[in-house]
């Protein structure tokens, strides 16, 4: 699937393409191209970095290793969001909701596409992830649509305004780093996979900010791990409506809660 995928990549074509024309014969130009994007891949870059694009909600991200990429798990990210709509402070025309840690913008485009009446906003510490976001929004045409800060969480935005705070946070502990794919660890952005010692480092820092800047009835809908679901679940203590979405393979991958 890799090889295909760089194929693909190399003769900018899609699949359609490439299975209707089988007898199609690289020129020398393109054979470089395709054994240099071989060879990238096989010391372990991820193909979405070296074609620079990523799948996610039926969009086409431009990802580089800037930005964590997108994967299907955190589609339930977006499930959720849109399942608590309904029960949220504020009627689905005047919804204000914030992704934090927005990386590649793959949650907020996808939440500004699903809810076109709503405020977005999206933050990350990382000036360059915020680029490509940025530009992930002009190249959907959702530019004017998210509002993006550069920003450590939460800090430095409004109070008490939001309906919806939304995140897919680093939740994979230190002590887990042999449990990770080795591309993974050695190619992706590291502040983006592994929040500290434990794994709850940084959402241990969220949940009270998220608290301070929902309002009163707001959600706070995070993507975790099965290894720190009952850490979230006591760190959540004194919100209500607690849920956990489990993943297609029976794990659970988001959590969500209300505050009073």
């Amino acid at each position: 699937m890799n090889a295909e995928l760089l194929l693909m990549f190399t003769l900018e074509c899609d699949r359609a393409y490439l299975h209707a024309h089988p007898e199609r014969k690289l020129s020398s130009d393109e054979l470089n191209r395709y054994e240099r994007a071989l060879a990238e891949r096989g010391r372990g870059l991820p193909a979405q970095y070296i074609t620079g694009h990523q799948e996610f909600w039926g969009m086409d991200l431009i990802v580089t290793p800037a930005v964590l990429i997108p994967r299907p798990e955190t589609e339930h990210v977006i499930e959720t969001v849109l399942a608590r709509v309904g029960r949220a402070p504020a009627p689905a025309s005047s919804l204000r909701i914030v992704d934090v840690g927005t990386g590649s913008g793959c949650i907020a485009l996808a939440l500004a596409k699903e809810l076109p009446i709503a405020e977005i906003h999206a933050t990350d510490i990382s000036a360059d992830a915020l680029e490509i976001a940025r530009a992930n929004a002009a190249r959907h045409q959702l530019e004017s649509r998210i509002c993006f800060h550069q920003a450590d969480l939460l800090q430095g935005l409004e109070r008490g305004a939001f309906d919806f705070v939304v995140s897919n946070p680093p939740y994979v502990g230190e002590s887990e780093a042999d449990q990770v794919q080795l591309e993974v660890r050695k190619y992706e952005p590291r502040n983006a996979v592994f929040a500290g010692d434990t794994g709850l480092e940084v959402i241990e820092r969220l949940i009270p900010q998220a608290r301070q800047s929902l309002k009163p009835g707001g959600w706070l809908v995070m993507e975790i791990s099965g290894t720190i679901a009952d850490g979230v679940r006591r760190l959540l203590a004194g919100w209500h409506d607690l849920q956990v979405t489990n993943d297609l393979q029976g794990i659970p991958r988001v959590m969500s809660a209300r505050t009073t």
